[in-house]
């Protein structure tokens, strides 16, 4: 039986990936979709091979409320473990689907009303381009394996 993914849903999933190496922007941990909230449970990672000291990168790409900018990287962690180790990212955080639309400007630059109406426009997800996890690389010699679980919130 295919599990239920229609409007208010929520479900845990979770993605496996064997010898991440992608560069740059990196490898699409998560893919958001509109309306839908993500809550990271955790991600695992595992060394496979390191070349001298590259490391991964755990990033958000989408929305930056401070700058009020469309597809900016957000840097969330350095992952930098010797072959043959694990490391375990258990802390939560969330993240929506899509990005806003109808705002622009920063967040928070003192106007009570308009931080208001930026704060409900980033819930509310009116905007078409999509939010990613993403995991990139130093380089191709470095390779991670990785398990990201998740709850899947549809909210459309």
């Amino acid at each position: 039986m295919a599990i239920s993914r229609g409007a208010g849903t929520e479900i845990i999933r979770t993605h496996l990936f064997e010898a991440v190496s992608t560069v740059g922007a990196g490898t699409p941990l998560i893919i958001g979709v509109q309306h839908h909230i993500y809550t990271v449970l955790s991600i695992t990672f595992f060394c496979n091979a390191r070349s001298g000291t590259e490391d991964g990168h755990l990033k958000l790409l989408g929305w930056d409320s401070f700058a009020g900018e469309s597809a900016q990287t957000i840097h969330i962690s350095t992952i930098s473990l010797p072959a043959n180790e694990t490391f375990v990212w258990n802390d939560k955080f969330s993240f929506n689907g899509t990005e806003p639309t109808g705002v622009s400007g920063r967040f928070g630059a003192g106007d009570d009303a308009a931080d208001l109406a930026y704060q409900n426009a980033i819930a509310d997800q009116g905007g078409s381009a999509i939010q990613y996890l993403m995991l990139g690389m130093d380089s191709t010699s470095t390779t991670f394996d990785v398990t990201c679980t998740f709850i899947d919130q549809n909210n459309a």
